[in-house]
């Protein structure tokens, strides 16, 4: 058996095979493309899917495919195909492309680190693609924007815990006893002029001294003695004319059973 026409059959037929494969593909990729073009966007993922399955590595249905899921926004699925569009292609122009296209989905789920890092290595495949250096520019101003409000929100964030532990210490200021409140009680505890009020129950009671003067007897000492009225006699005259009868009554003792001392009859009026 001639083992080297057999060797050739074989690759002959794989080659033809791969060929009627690849052929298929093309034809599922151009139907797909169809369909895209008319924004028929269901019917062009289900062609390019057919195109993979058949040709796994084949670059332009992995591509096409990522574009079709662009546009209906399953970007999960868009990112993955554009990823191994540049992995399988050895061709700059399409793994160019295909970051350029990467980027695009991190921009639409606002990954703006990975949307920068997929541009930048658009460009590394391409550096003239002005289109590609915007996308990156744009997406830089958007990462350092994001780092700045997320700056600006954790200080926020500090800014709102150390109000909250502020307010937690006035309110635990405020559970203690207000020191205008405490002063009152100690006046009401003290008396009003701050002297410290004696414990009735803890000290005996003391009489006031005899010779105390009631409020307004000073007042009284101050003011000149009444005038007497008309048929009266001052208090002075009539202790006065006590004193005389009392001395009167001492000089008569021996004639008190013969006569009773008489006084002068006057009306007085107790005026004290």
């Amino acid at each position: 058996m001639n083992y080297k026409a057999l060797y050739f059959l074989i690759l002959l037929l794989s080659s033809t095979l791969l060929w009627s494969q690849d052929e298929a593909a093309n034809n599922l990729v151009v139907d797909g493309n169809k369909e895209h073009n008319q924004e028929e966007y269901i019917g062009a993922e289900s062609q390019y899917r057919k195109a993979v399955s058949i040709a796994p590595n084949k670059t332009e249905a992995l591509h096409n495919l990522g574009n079709t899921n662009y546009r209906i926004a399953d970007y999960g699925s868009a990112s993955q195909r554009f990823f191994q569009t540049q992995k399988n292609s050895n061709l700059k122009e399409e793994k160019h492309a295909a970051f350029h296209n990467l980027g695009n989905v991190y921009m639409q789920q606002k990954d703006y680190t990975q949307a920068v890092e997929a541009f930048k290595n658009g460009l590394r495949n391409n550096p003239k693609d002005e289109e590609t250096r915007y996308n990156y520019a744009l997406a830089k101003e958007l990462l350092e924007k994001e780092k700045q409000e997320d700056q600006q929100d954790k200080h926020d964030q500090d800014q709102d815990k150390e109000g909250d532990q502020d307010q937690e210490k006035k309110d635990d200021k405020g559970k203690q006893e207000d020191p205008k409140d405490e002063g009152d009680k100690e006046k009401k505890e003290n008396g009003e002029d701050g002297d410290p009020k004696e414990d009735s129950k803890d000290k005996p009671k003391e009489d006031k001294p005899k010779n105390q003067e009631k409020e307004g007897d000073s007042d009284k000492k101050k003011q000149p003695p009444p005038k007497p009225k008309l048929g009266q006699i001052s208090p002075e005259q009539v202790k006065s004319l006590l004193e005389a009868m009392n001395n009167q009554e001492k000089g008569v003792q021996k004639k008190v059973n013969a006569q009773k001392a008489k006084g002068v009859p006057v009306k007085t009026k107790k005026d004290w």
